[in-house]
């Protein structure tokens, strides 16, 4: 039996209403709930990206990568791998500063962290932390010593190292121009 493990998938899709419904429907009809999710215009026309992160063993993702690509407005999907892609996660936190010396060791954690302070006010500051799991899960478990009032998470978004591009086998290249380079 294969490790069940974090799967990142990467899809480039029709940026049209319902295609996150017919994706997320996808995963919850074959058993998988979805960790971890964002989408965001893509650099072509009318397109979106949507990073989806799922526990599931290396069969399993590259059945779901298939059938993916059989949706209709789904253009690519590339499974990322730890090794050849490169994954970062915003997260904010809103942390009490009852006083000064609290205050004071927030922002010596946030330097450290190389922490954005977003926001100041009177008894709390807010950090935006750019990163990989392990610096967000670090600062997370130090900001712990304090009063974390809220914290979000944006999940992860993930591109591939080098020059490989989610471009590479798209649909339009493979299936509708004949190999013809549109993209």
């Amino acid at each position: 039996m294969e490790e069940v493990k974090k799967q990142i998938l990467a899809v480039l899709v029709d940026n049209e209403a319902g295609v996150l419904s017919q994706i997320s429907r996808l995963f919850s009809r074959k058993g998988y709930n979805i960790e971890s999710l964002a989408v965001g215009t893509a650099d072509l026309p009318n397109t979106s990206r949507i990073t989806i992160e799922i526990m599931a063993d290396d069969d399993h993702a590259r059945l779901l990568s298939n059938q993916l690509r059989k949706l209709f407005p789904v253009h690519s999907v590339k499974l990322l791998t730890p090794q050849k892609s490169i994954r970062r996660e915003l997260v904010l936190y809103k942390v009490r500063t009852p006083d000064n010396d609290t205050r004071n060791a927030i922002i010596q954690i946030a330097n450290i962290f190389r922490a954005n302070i977003i926001d100041v006010s009177v008894g709390t500051l807010t950090l935006a932390v750019v990163g990989g799991e392990s610096k967000t899960e670090g600062i997370e478990k130090i900001l712990e010593e304090f009063e974390v009032m809220e914290l979000v998470r944006t999940g992860s978004v993930a591109l591939e190292r080098g020059q490989e591009t989610i471009y590479d086998e798209t649909k339009e290249k493979g299936e509708f121009n004949y190999g013809k380079n549109v993209l």
